[in-house]
């Protein structure tokens, strides 16, 4: 089958809602290459480009694609292939009003740092750091409220989450039909938490492709990803506490309906195998998961 290219030029979307329009209709099995560019759309040439406060406009995300036969209730499965870098520089950033440490005595914002890509790391100064692209903000169409690209949500969105990256498989609910998948805010590197609240941005080319789980028991209320030895539900809330509760009870449904048991085992077994990551804290909601091992879940659908 023909890899379909999804360019920039052919749309992005900077919020998520009900009603988005597709730049493109593909059928189940479909193998895209999508190319993104950084959150901030370029503007960042130089370091002595700043960002003083968050744009009204950031994260562009490539798309939407519509999946034909996608329903709501479905969950669409987006194997992520490969995560190439397509330009020479990443940037990371502090901005006025954001961040974990914003405002506090010796943290300036704003600032620009500029890395150079070398290989298979990142100069920062005199230090390396090792490439490892991950994609920012990937969701789809929402139930009934609208988000912009900055928030994570039960659609996915800004999730920040650094297992979204070659060789793992995101899986999303279907809430509008073709479920309206698009994705960008890239980076070349992130820790876990996007403490200062960036990463290395850049443009990238992304290879997927796209499937459509129907009628999935139990079905899917909240973002998945399974990496090579775990399944991760994935949870945004307004607190880390309450992203973490939502994240263990999706686990927890998981468990019990594998195993045929109550919710209080499979409750009970998430607390000796299971194990809480956070994905990020400064968006407007910040974002937790629950990774279970394959050894203790098999398969959700």
């Amino acid at each position: 089958m023909q890899r379909e290219q999804i360019t920039y030029d052919d749309g992005v979307v900077y919020e998520f809602s009900p009603d988005l329009e597709a730049v493109t209709t593909v059928e189940p099995g479909a193998e895209l290459t999508i190319e993104t560019r950084d959150s901030l759309d370029g503007t960042i040439r130089t370091e002595a480009d700043v960002i003083e406060s968050i744009p009204s406009q950031v994260n562009a995300a490539t798309g939407p694609i519509a999946v034909e036969g996608a329903e709501p209730g479905d969950v669409l499965r987006v194997e992520i292939e490969e995560i190439r870098l397509t330009e020479e520089q990443g940037r990371v950033i502090t901005i006025g009003g954001f961040g974990l440490l914003d405002g506090e005595e010796g943290i300036e914002s704003p600032r620009t740092r500029l890395l150079s890509v070398e290989g298979d790391t990142l100069a920062f100064g005199d230090l390396e750091v090792d490439v490892a692209p991950v994609i920012g903000t990937i969701g789809v169409a929402t139930d009934s409220e609208s988000y912009t690209t900055l928030v994570p949500h039960d659609h996915g969105g800004n999730l920040d989450t650094t297992d979204m990256t070659a060789g793992s498989v995101a899986y999303f609910p279907v809430f509008q039909e073709g479920a309206m998948l698009a994705m960008g805010d890239c980076k070349a590197a992130m820790a876990d938490g996007e403490m200062c609240g960036t990463g290395a941005e850049i443009a990238t080319e992304i290879d997927v492709t796209l499937e459509v789980v129907s009628d999935p028991d139990p079905g899917l209320e909240r973002p998945l990803v399974e990496t090579a030895d775990a399944w991760k539900t994935i949870a945004s809330a307004e607190t880390l506490q309450e992203a973490c509760k939502l994240a263990n009870r999706d686990a927890v449904e998981l468990l019990a309906a594998e195993h045929g048991w109550d919710a209080t085992d499979a409750y009970m077994l998430s607390s000796l195998v299971g194990g809480l990551e956070i994905s990020q804290v400064v968006d407007p909601l910040v974002t937790a998961r629950n990774a279970v091992p394959k050894a203790y879940l098999d398969s959700p659908f």
